[in-house]
């Protein structure tokens, strides 16, 4: 310790007084465009101006208007541009020359406590605290004035050639509008605005101030406030502090900056920040906010080379397996103490209600929402929140599922599925103990014919695909033999083959019944082929022999759209009258079209973005079969097909109504811009009227 002293020794010690006199007055002024060489010390100072809250400092000084440097030509020339030719008491520059120029302060920096005035006398520093450290820089508020005086001066010539006594004020209307309640946020924005801001700068008034240059004996005088006034008498106890204290003030610990992050919804967390959680709360989150999500997309939101053991650890303390995927626990969305925002039951009804809701996932791919109220005996809106968690719905097939069945996680966990399906069978006998239902019940209310309607559009098409990739080496075979002649009557006629049309079991696709058009096509041709049972017997691989049905032609789907876009809403019936029709106008030997079954046809009218609309006819309806199948047009694209939709969804409730009531229905779902029009045309092209009541087209029993 003593050798590191002799080597830093004290030269000197100095007493430190702070003076605190003008304290609150002292300002540091800087002139960063003017060289430290070059003060204005010797400068006449004209006028000086400050508003203390704003630390806003006006200077304006004079310009040596008789200097070697300056251009006589171009100050003369400013002063016409800001004041013009008038001599007046408000002008800028009297002399009409520009002699003085002003100088705007800003401030440098809005925290001064680090920084003082220090003067240093018979071995003693006394220092000020600054309250300010303003740059100032000059301003060019006469250019604003000059364009001011330019404009008036336009504005003026322009109205010159007119004559006042010609000039009639214009009566105007005035409208009286009354502003309305100002939110919380508005009041925001508008106080962080700039015009804001720029009026209450404005609001705080200017005080005028006297400058007593460098040399003046005020100046003098008040410099002696720079030194302590209280050097004797009581010790100054304000300096009087420890030496850790001390280094603490001088250099005070490093602190973070506190990063300001955008405000945003509570419920939002990025990625960045969901990384950062421990594993367990990772899946957490992401289950509370998907609902529904399978194991390998949840694989992919976490970090790479998280383990997949540890996420199946996690990933079922807060969910359970509903085919292959994963859905959130009901307690994780209903904690304790919770109750729902509809009806205000407490969250542990809601769990058992969502749990059963969930569970029938667990045995079917829809369910419907009706049948679910009426067990869990909880409203409407609640289960529909439930549903909303896990499903989708469907026309005329309820709620299905969100996601499609994950088999390959099945496989690959097999464990965790079993444990899975135990967990899922002691929660079902819980629930049928609190809901008094049995899985037999459930069943035994199910309708074959109603499961055989919920067969979507999509499904039949994804079939046909099928079918036709399947049936695509037979049909090739079909067509190379007909080339060659073989196995009947060639393009030109001939021959027609009679066979005896064999009853079709209910699993095989029937052919399309072509009676109508019958006498005009004999022996069972259609324009020059066989019908769709002649080509059957033909042809065992065509439709009966077990292998699926072939894929429309492009011929026969262009002719199906083109009907649709025509007719709009057909029945079964009607679409093969029209079939029948267009293939009797075919020229003879056109093989476009053949072995046309109503299978085949449907799926075409399917894939065309058509649907089957499910309407309820009375049971004492005398109506066929094909006629009680109705197709309409679902999508073309046009902003008119949502109108077309609404329009299907009250047939399918009913299968004839009033107009006011479709008028009510699309109001309800378009808003009040549908018109008079819009309904006129929407009746026209998809129904038919009767004794006041509408119905759709080919439904009308006569």
């Amino acid at each position: 310790m003593a050798s590191e002293e002799d080597d830093d020794p004290i030269i000197q010690e100095i007493d430190v007084y702070l003076a605190k006199s003008l304290a609150d007055k002292l300002y540091l002024f800087q002139y960063p465009v003017r060289p430290s060489s070059m003060t204005y010390d010797d400068v006449t100072h004209l006028s000086a101006k400050i508003k203390p809250k704003q630390q806003k400092v006006e200077l304006e000084m004079a310009i040596n208007t008789l200097s070697p440097n300056y251009c006589r030509s171009k100050g003369e020339q400013i002063a016409l541009n800001v004041d013009g030719t008038t001599s007046e008491d408000s002008n800028t520059y009297s002399v009409k020359m520009m002699d003085k120029q002003t100088f705007t302060s800003i401030q440098s920096t809005t925290n001064t406590s680090r920084y003082a005035a220090a003067v240093f006398r018979k071995g003693e520093l006394h220092i000020t605290p600054l309250q300010g450290i303003l740059q100032m820089r000059p301003s060019f508020s006469y250019l604003d004035k000059a364009d001011g005086k330019h404009r008036e001066r336009e504005a003026a010539n322009e109205g010159g050639d007119s004559s006042q006594d010609e000039v009639e004020e214009d009566v105007k209307a005035v409208t009286v509008r009354f502003s309305r309640p100002e939110s919380d946020q508005a009041r925001q924005r508008r106080i962080l605005s700039y015009d804001f801001l720029q009026k209450k700068q404005a609001e705080e008034p200017w005080v005028y101030l006297h400058y007593h240059g460098l040399n003046d004996g005020r100046s003098d005088h008040e410099r002696q406030y720079l030194y302590c006034q209280a050097m004797g008498g009581s010790e100054n106890t304000e300096l009087v502090k420890t030496p850790k204290e001390y280094l603490a003030m001088l250099m005070p610990p490093i602190t973070e900056e506190k990063i300001v992050r955008p405000v945003g919804p509570s419920n939002v967390l990025s990625m960045a920040q969901l990384r950062t959680l421990p594993l367990g709360d990772q899946v957490k989150t992401l289950l509370k906010n998907v609902k529904v999500i399978p194991f390998a997309n949840l694989m992919g939101l976490l970090t790479p080379g998280t383990d997949s053991t540890a996420v199946l650890r996690c990933i079922q303390q807060v969910a359970l397996l509903v085919q292959g995927n994963w859905v959130v626990k009901s307690d994780v969305l209903y904690p304790k103490n919770s109750c729902s925002p509809h009806s205000g039951v407490p969250a542990e009804v809601l769990c058992r209600g969502r749990d059963f809701v969930m569970w029938r996932f667990t045995q079917e791919r829809s369910v419907m929402r009706k049948e679910v109220t009426a067990i869990i005996k909880l409203l409407p809106e609640d289960v529909k929140d439930f549903l909303e968690h896990m499903a989708v719905p469907r026309i005329n097939r309820g709620w299905e599922f969100l996601l499609p069945s994950d088999s390959d996680f099945i496989k690959k966990h097999p464990d965790v599925a079993q444990r899975q399906h135990m967990l899922w069978i002691g929660i079902q006998s819980k629930l049928e103990k609190v809901f008094n239902f049995s899985k037999e019940d459930l069943v035994s209310k199910k309708d074959p014919q109603t499961e055989a309607m919920h067969v979507s559009g999509e499904q039949r098409l994804k079939a046909a695909h099928e079918r036709a990739r399947q049936n695509q080496p037979s049909l090739q075979k079909d067509l190379s033999a007909r080339r060659q002649g073989k196995g009947g009557a060639g393009p030109s006629g001939g021959a027609a083959v009679r066979v005896k049309e064999e009853p079709v079991s209910d699993g095989e696709d029937e052919p399309m019944d072509t009676s109508s058009s019958s006498s005009a096509l004999p022996n069972g041709l259609v324009n020059g082929y066989p019908s769709a049972a002649t080509s059957a017997a033909l042809n065992p691989h065509n439709g009966h022999g077990g292998t699926p049905m072939p894929s429309p032609s492009p011929e026969l789907r262009d002719f199906v759209w083109n009907m649709f876009r025509k007719q709009h809403v057909l029945t079964l019936s009607e679409v093969k009258r029209l079939f029948n029709l267009h293939l009797a106008s075919l020229p003879p030997g056109d093989s476009l079209f053949h072995s046309i079954s109503d299978r085949l046809l449907q799926d075409t009218i399917l894939m065309s973005h058509c649907k089957q609309i499910l309407v309820p006819f009375p049971a004492q309806s005398t109506a066929a079969a094909d006629e009680q199948k109705v197709f309409a047009v679902w999508e073309t694209g046009e902003t008119f097909d949502k109108h077309r939709q609404v329009l299907y969804e009250i047939f399918m409730k009913n299968y004839r109504v009033r107009r006011n009531v479709i008028q009510t229905r699309l109001t309800q779902e378009m808003g009040d811009q549908v018109t008079k029009d819009d309904v006129d045309r929407l009746l026209k092209e998809c129904c038919v009227s009767f004794g006041g009541m509408w119905y759709l087209k080919g439904t009308l029993q006569s």
